[in-house]
């Protein structure tokens, strides 16, 4: 299978493409910055791109390819700290996923044979905050802005579905790494002692190993009956609160030191929603494809990953 990846030297680009050359598919990366993919695993084929247009890279498309579409700016921002959500960083995070996806959806178009599947990235953020709500892949949208940019996000390639293209959506929750996301920016304040919930530690976190992440994505890639929406979190999403303790617990560490809300919001603004709201969000539809999460439950994760 040849794949095209589009962002794909962001956190779970480089461990898909690492992941499909190690098994031996045609792997192409497309990316606006050779610098980024300066350390791509060995064998991925690196194409630069503009980002609006399938210039270079359209006629790599044929009958047997399939795209995933992880291209866009990071909604937390690109430092280890959240960037604020300022009216200039807000079009910035939505024009540069709605332009990628009229490249993917141009190339498709214009190609004599169009690939097999396109899967559209997406976030849980789609639901918005729910409180404790189990929310499966039939909830409804948010009103809040992430809400709102990942609505734009999957309606922005669903036309492929009309022109014979399966078209899958991953709403992805937080991504735990030992390379980057978040889970290194919330180990941080447990290895100097001062960890401990955010805010009032009853928010809900669902998260996903990135090994289940990237074989939750060639399940979707290889698997011809699985199109529209699907959670990828593990199937046991857990309290702010509950997070603390595990990952005190599996450090060594104090769980006990809360970072108030109101501080929080204070420093950071809007985008703080990310981590003092959240949602309850369970893989159904994953699991009625028969996936097996290599990594279902919090402590052996965070074991395997920082313990």
């Amino acid at each position: 299978m040849r794949v095209i990846i589009a962002g794909g030297t962001g956190l779970i680009g480089r461990a898909l493409a690492e992941s499909l050359v190690r098994d031996g598919h045609e792997t192409i990366v497309l990316s606006r910055s050779s610098e980024k993919a300066s350390d791509l695993p060995l064998g991925a084929q690196l194409v630069e791109w503009d980002g609006r247009t399938p210039t270079g890279w359209g006629d790599l498309l044929n009958g047997e390819s399939a795209i995933v579409n992880l291209a866009g700016a990071n909604i937390g921002g690109e430092g280890f700290l959240p960037s604020r959500w300022t009216t200039e960083r807000k079009q910035i995070i939505l024009d540069s996923r709605l332009n990628a996806a009229r490249a993917v959806f141009d190339a498709i178009r214009a190609a004599p044979a169009r690939p097999a599947v396109v899967i559209q990235a997406s976030a849980i953020g789609y639901y918005g905050p729910r409180g404790s709500e189990e929310i499966a892949e039939d909830g409804n949208p948010g009103e809040d802005f992430g809400a709102q940019v990942c609505l734009a996000c999957e309606n922005s390639l669903a036309d492929v579905e009309e022109i014979g293209v399966r078209y899958t959506v991953i709403r992805t929750g937080i991504v735990f790494s030992k390379t980057g996301g978040a889970l290194p920016r919330l180990v941080l304040p447990f290895r100097f002692f001062a960890g401990g919930p955010l805010g009032s530690g009853r928010q809900w976190m669902s998260w996903i190993h990135i090994a289940d992440e990237v074989w939750a994505i060639r399940l979707l890639l290889k698997n011809k009956s699985a199109s529209g929406v699907f959670n990828l979190t593990a199937p046991q999403p857990v309290t702010n609160a509950e997070f603390s303790r595990t990952l005190g617990r599996v450090m060594k560490r104090p769980s006990f030191l809360p970072m108030p809300a109101f501080a929080f919001r204070r420093v950071f603004g809007e985008v703080s929603t990310i981590v003092l709201d959240g949602q309850r969000v369970l893989p159904k539809r994953l699991l009625d494809l028969g996936f097996t999460f290599l990594f279902p439950s919090l402590e052996p994760a965070l074991r395997e990953l920082v313990g």
